[in-house]
């Protein structure tokens, strides 16, 4: 395995997160400087999966918990139809009316956000965020992540039949969230009322030139291996930008000038303003992917306060 390559598998696994600071130098900020070597620092993991995703939870309790405690964010661990959940309360309690479901990164195979990008939303929005812990690859291939969403989902609109359910991810969570739409709208259901699509791709079976500039197509091929199992990438209920994008939900889309998943962020939502969909996309300059997950800095602020402003909108979505 050639270094290029192990190093993409480590960023779409939420275990690393290159960025040249020679090139970054002056572009971002000191603060998410010293945030990405902070990260580069930390200890590796072992060569198991059970080590990958000891470390990712590791991480993301210490982090996670950071931001809880600074915002006044509590979590509850619990399960709604059988599927785990993480469930953010700020800490005057939730405004209702508005549920923000959350489907975490980490290559489709580590939880590399269930904490991290989600307790500053609560925060922000005022609202409840229910974070979905679905069945990892490899041992559950698609469509198995999928149908956990689906199954929250479902729950979700029985039992709080009043809540506007609005659907976000990052990263293999960005996918997870459209592949869920492309179901719903294939099961005939209601759809999510927003969509927010952070540093992903909704189209499994093309690259683009910055996971060629920053990353190795080869080894997003084994993750995507890994996740799809028996299921092709040409399948448009893995790759939904193959299909009809008419009639979706308004959708935010961020991604970073450093970001592997550009290319695929952007294309995702220039079809969708092609399909007449409300789509803007938000690009930050000198970071790398899905910075805001594991980086405390000014940017990271910048980034979920454009979420949240999606996300939860003092005017109703049109």
């Amino acid at each position: 395995m050639t270094g290029a390559l192990f190093a993409t598998l480590l960023v779409l696994a939420g275990q690393s997160h290159p960025v040249a600071p020679q090139a970054a130098s002056g572009v971002i900020s000191r603060a998410a400087q010293a945030g990405l070597d902070e990260d580069a620092a930390r200890s590796p993991a072992g060569p198991t999966m059970a080590d990958r995703r000891g470390r990712a939870e590791a991480i993301q309790q210490e982090m996670g918990r950071d931001r809880m405690a600074r915002d006044g964010v509590t979590m509850e661990e619990t399960a709604i139809a059988n599927v785990p959940v993480r469930v953010f309360e700020p800490g005057a309690g939730a405004r209702p009316g508005v549920i923000l479901l959350n489907l975490h990164g980490g290559g489709f195979i580590v939880d590399a956000g269930s904490m991290t990008e989600t307790a500053p939303l609560a925060a922000l929005t005022q609202r409840q965020v229910i974070a979905i812990r679905y069945r990892l690859a490899p041992e559950h291939p698609f469509p198995a992540a999928v149908e956990d969403a689906l199954s929250v989902y479902r729950a979700l609109r029985s039992t709080r039949p009043d809540a506007r359910i609005v659907l976000f991810g990052t990263s293999a969570g960005a996918t997870l969230a459209v592949e869920l739409i492309a179901r719903l709208r294939l099961d005939g259901e209601p759809l999510p009322a927003a969509l927010g699509f952070f540093s992903g791709t909704a189209d499994l079976a093309s690259g683009g030139d910055s996971l060629d500039l920053f990353g190795d197509p080869a080894a997003a091929s084994a993750v995507l291996g890994a996740y799809l199992g028996a299921g092709s990438p040409q399948d448009v209920a893995a790759s939904p930008a193959r299909g009809d994008l008419t009639d979706w939900p308004p959708t935010l889309c961020i991604s970073s000038s450093r970001d592997l998943l550009l290319s695929s962020t952007a294309a995702f939502c220039r079809g969708l303003d092609e399909a007449g969909v409300a789509a803007n996309l938000i690009v930050f300059d000198g970071l790398p992917h899905a910075f805001w997950s594991y980086i405390d800095a000014p940017e990271t602020d910048a980034a979920f306060r454009a979420m949240a402003r999606h996300l939860s909108p003092t005017e109703p979505w049109k």
